[in-house]
């Protein structure tokens, strides 16, 4: 045999092997595991510094752009999204939870956060005490839970008169943990003249 087509062939085939190997060390699963990234939800810490049970904040301190313990936030939120399943309590005040949690797990001082949240749109149906939110939907309100853990943990909660009018009900309606404002429309003028920045759930 052609001693230089058998040391082509060895080099030809040690390549190929460089690169398979090369190949399973850039898998995204080994990059996650080499990394310290997640392989499954299931193994990543979840924590509820505020709100307990809803709203979980993967730790991450070392991650860019932290929240500024020392600095004052007002915060405007309107919430908007809801679930297919009106069974189920709202991602969109799952997330507003998460919003809280996160400014604490960052240290902010209860007193340096401010957050409005206005229940717009069909969200507002997530305000409806029991007796009328199963009039709507054949069931208890899933919601009223976070709704009041928000409360407690120092978000005001809004809901459109207007809205309320326009639906036939009363403010008698409402859970407690929520305000009545005169309207979805001026809410987010007015808190925005204060100097909230605005975002939307």
């Amino acid at each position: 045999m052609n001693f230089k087509r058998v040391v082509l062939d060895l080099a030809v085939g040690l390549l190929l092997s460089a690169a398979s190997l090369s190949v399973a060390v850039a898998s995204p699963a080994d990059h996650a595991a080499n990394s310290g990234g997640p392989a499954s939800r299931d193994a990543v810490t979840w924590v509820y510094p505020v709100i307990p049970k809803f709203g979980a904040v993967h730790p991450r301190p070392d991650a860019a752009v932290q929240p500024d313990p020392g600095a004052d936030y007002k915060i405007f939120v309107d919430v908007v999204s809801t679930p297919k399943d009106m069974g189920k309590t709202f991602p969109s005040l799952d997330r507003l939870a998460r919003l809280v949690n996160l400014m604490g797990f960052a240290k902010v001082p209860a007193d340096h956060v401010h957050i409005v949240a206005l229940l717009d749109e069909k969200a507002a149906l997530a305000a409806l005490d029991n007796a009328h939110y199963r009039k709507e939907f054949k069931r208890g309100n899933p919601n009223l839970e976070v709704l009041r853990a928000l409360r407690k943990a120092g978000v005001q909660l809004l809901i459109c008169s207007q809205a309320l009018a326009g639906r036939g009900l009363k403010d008698s309606d409402i859970d407690p943990s929520v305000t009545v404002s005169l309207s979805a429309l001026t809410d987010p003028v007015v808190y925005g003249h204060e100097g909230y920045t605005f975002m939307r759930l």
